[in-house]
């Protein structure tokens, strides 16, 4: 069906007079007077889109980043996680413009040029933003959807280096747009999120697992289970955080990112080598029982951290599956508890808290000392996804907020504390075929 596109002067005068307002309340989990500041990003996006492309016909479109509620790197090894969309997200006003190039313009960044002519691996591009948007274009020629010419401006306050993924969500959002565009919406939500991942694993050249693009794509709060591969299976769950009296907050330690592929790339292969020592190609088709039988071979041919990373695989894969039947039975205690046994074994068996060989540098440690003091034991907080540096995820009671915020903030800057909104949807446009919100 053929989508409809509205100039950006049309679609700015009807964001304005309040048409899209139920879509946006889906975006950000606010309605009124809250949605306004909303409609002026999203109308100042539109303002620098013309300025730099015209006044083409355009459709927008929203991707959320992302909070890791369970399962901490237990996706590369096909487990289950649980996840949940935010209310900060990556928006983009794109248009079709045929020939033979896309053209990507990101708030603060170079404009990115994409030749479709040549859409093989280009090593000059690796770790880049041009990497996941040839990648992508790459994957849907593959998968029978070949991508045309079209420009994009996009804004996004899922902060770099935030631990909400703001890679993903990029990725994701460039999946949406040829989605729209040129495969009529064919591809599910995880079909996006896969194509996302093939992106930023062959091209971009990071071996990340499934679990931040799909939680992008997916929005809501979803238990995903990756056991079989290229077919995740997920349920969406509901999750007031308001109504059981807490916020979500994520804290960013302000630690550097810089060097730590190695670190992050150890994690699967030592779960992995554990694996093979079993005969199988993940810890999810492993049986923990003759793991434990076979623990003394598996020190000495693996290694202890490689052991201690497959018992912590172990038991926050079921933790992650315990947590949502949590949330499923309304026992939010429960969920609470289980947030924080998966934060233990994240420092003591999984060990992504302080970069090795680094003493004098443990930023995520130092958060989650300040949480334990702040929360005094009565809530839950962890590090919160990849690990090493980066941010820890707090439910702080909602009466003590202001002051966690404040305290976070001295002692890691402002803005350090992000109290998140959970989101009510996934990827989407703005608008219907119609033009009017889905």
């Amino acid at each position: 069906m053929e989508k409809e596109f509205l100039s950006a002067a049309e679609m700015k005068t009807r964001l304005l007079r309040g048409d899209f307002d139920a879509r946006l309340m889906q975006f950000y989990g606010t309605s009124g007077d809250g949605l306004t500041p909303y409609r002026r990003r999203i109308a100042d996006a539109a303002d620098c889109f013309t300025e730099k492309y015209g006044d083409l016909p355009v459709r927008v479109f929203s991707v959320s980043g992302r909070t890791e509620l369970g399962g901490n790197h237990t996706d590369h090894q096909h487990g289950r996680v649980l996840a949940g969309g935010i209310n900060l997200d990556i928006l983009a006003i794109a248009a079709k413009t045929g020939g033979n190039e896309i053209r990507v313009q990101s708030e603060g960044f170079p404009e990115d040029c994409i030749a479709l002519g040549d859409l093989s691996v280009q090593p000059d591009e690796n770790g880049t933003s041009a990497a996941l948007i040839r990648g992508t274009a790459a994957r849907f020629g593959q998968l029978g959807k070949p991508v045309q010419g079209f420009c994009a401006y996009t804004v996004s306050d899922v902060m770099k280096g935030s631990g909400l993924s703001s890679s993903a969500a990029f990725e994701v959002m460039i999946g949406t747009i040829c989605n729209d565009f040129f495969a009529d919406s064919s591809f599910s939500l995880a079909e996006t999120a896969m194509i996302a991942q093939y992106a930023e694993n062959v091209y971009f050249g990071k071996p990340c697992g499934l679990m931040d693009q799909m939680a992008c794509a997916l929005g809501t709060v979803a238990a995903i289970d990756f056991e079989t591969e290229g077919k995740p299976q997920w349920e969406q769950i509901t999750l007031n955080l308001a109504e059981k009296g807490y916020a979500l907050c994520i804290v960013d330690s302000r630690a550097d990112h810089a060097d730590l592929t190695d670190e992050y790339a150890a994690v699967p292969a030592e779960m992995r080598r554990i694996a093979a020592y079993l005969g199988k190609d993940v810890l999810r088709q492993t049986d923990e029982v003759t793991f434990w039988e076979k623990l003394p071979e598996l020190r000495q041919a693996c290694g202890d951290r490689a052991v201690l990373r497959a018992i912590h695989f172990y038991g926050d894969n079921a933790r992650a599956k315990s947590q949502a039947d949590a949330l499923r039975s309304g026992d939010f205690d429960a969920y609470l508890q289980l947030v924080r046994e998966s934060g233990r074994s994240s420092v003591s068996y999984l060990q992504n808290i302080s970069p090795c060989g680094r003493p004098q540098s443990q930023a995520v440690a130092i958060a989650l000392a300040v949480c334990d003091r702040l929360l005094a034991g009565k809530d839950a907080y962890r590090v919160h996804g990849g690990g090493f540096a980066g941010t820890v995820q707090a439910y702080v009671p909602l009466a003590e907020v202001d002051a966690f915020r404040r305290e976070t903030e001295r002692i890691f800057g402002a803005g350090a504390c992000y109290v998140l909104q959970l989101r009510e949807c996934g990827a989407a446009a703005l608008w219907d075929n119609r033009g009017g919100t889905d």
